[in-house]
C-alpha cells in the first residue's frame, strides 16, 4: 500500500486483521498523531481504503507493535503509559471488526509485564500463548523472546522460549508463522547502533523452536535492518517487514510483503 502505509516517515510492524479490512502499523515520525510514537490506522469499505488516522486509544505517550489476536477481536499492542510497571508495557485492546471500533483496554499483570521493556507482542494463532521480547526477565542476553500461556483462566508466569532461539545478542520482534509451526524474529547485536536481520527458526516435535537462521536477501539486507516481522493474517503465508531498502525507499522504513516458502527457508 505505498503513499497510504508506506510513506515519506518510518512505517513499522503492519497488522492486517483476518478479514483483510482493517490495517495497523506503527510510526515514529509521522505528523498528526498524539505523541512521538503513534500506532495509525486504515479501514477499508466498499473497496476504498480511509485516510490513515491515529487509533483512538493513542496517547501522548508510546503505542506501537500492534498485532490483531487471530480471531480479529483483539489487538495486542505496548505503551510506555502510566499506570504500568516501568518502561514498555504490554496491553491489550477488544475490537469489532465490522464497526471498527475499540473497546476495553487490558494491562496484563506481572505475569506478563516487568519493570523492563516488553515489546512485539504476538498471539499464537490458537490464542493460547503470547509471545513477546523483553529485557527485564533474566534470560540468555540483551532482549530474549519469552512467552505465556493461558490457562485456567488466567495468563501464566512467561517462560523463555523454549529452544535454541535465544542468544547473547538482542531478540526481538517475533511472531509465529505457518500455524507456528514456525517463527520468524529479529536479532541484532545491538539493537541501537548495529544492523538488525530477521531470522527463522522451526519447531521440533518436542515443541522447542530450534535450527534458527537468517532469512536470505530478498528481505535481509547487508549492513542494513530489517524488523518488524509479522503474518498477513488475511493471507496465510505472507509475510510483513519493516527494512530500509534503498531500491526501494520511500522514508527512513518502509513496509514490505513477500510469500515466504518455510521448507525452502530451511534447506541450507
Amino acid at each position: 500500500m505505498p503513499d497510504i502505509v508506506s510513506t515519506a516517515y518510518s512505517e513499522v510492524r503492519a497488522a492486517v486483521s483476518p478479514d483483510g479490512n482493517t490495517v495497523l502499523w506503527g510510526s515514529t515520525d509521522r505528523p498528526g498523531g498524539p505523541g512521538g510514537w503513534d500506532i495509525w490506522m486504515v479501514r477499508r469499505a466498499h473497496g476504498v481504503w480511509s485516510s490513515p488516522a491515529p487509533v483512538p486509544f493513542d496517547t501522548t505517550y508510546k503505542e506501537f507493535d500492534p498485532a490483531f489476536s487471530a480471531d480479529g477481536r483483539s489487538v495486542w499492542f505496548f505503551s510506555n503509559r502510566p499506570g504500568g510497571f516501568g518502561g514498555d508495557d504490554i496491553y491489550r485492546v477488544d475490537f469489532d471488526p465490522h464497526s471498527g471500533r475499540f473497546g476495553k483496554i487490558e494491562h496484563p499483570d506481572d505475569a506478563i509485564n516487568s519493570a523492563g521493556d516488553e515489546w512485539a507482542p504476538s498471539p499464537s494463532p490458537d490464542g493460547r500463548h503470547l509471545l513477546f521480547a523483553t529485557n527485564g526477565r533474566g534470560g540468555s542476553g540483551r532482549h530474549d523472546l519469552f512467552v505465556s500461556e493461558w490457562r485456567d483462566g488466567a495468563w501464566q508466569s512467561a517462560a523463555a522460549l523454549p529452544g535454541e532461539v535465544n542468544s547473547a545478542d538482542d531478540d526481538f520482534d517475533a511472531t509465529y508463522i505457518d500455524s507456528g509451526r514456525a517463527l520468524v524474529f529479529a536479532r541484532s547485536a545491538d539493537v541501537d547502533n548495529q544492523p538488525i536481520e530477521l531470522w527463522m527458526a522451526t519447531r521440533d516435535s518436542d515443541g522447542t523452536y530450534r535450527h534458527a537462521k537468517p532469512l536470505d536477501r530478498r528481505v535481509n539486507v547487508a549492513g542494513s535492518w530489517t524488523l518488524g516481522p509479522a503474518e498477513d493474517l488475511s493471507r496465510p503465508g505472507t509475510l510483513l517487514f519493516s527494512a530500509r531498502r534503498p531500491e526501494a525507499q520511500r522514508g527512513k522504513s518502509d513496509i514490505y510483503a513477500i510469500r515466504l516458502n518455510v521448507q525452502a527457508q530451511r534447506q541450507p
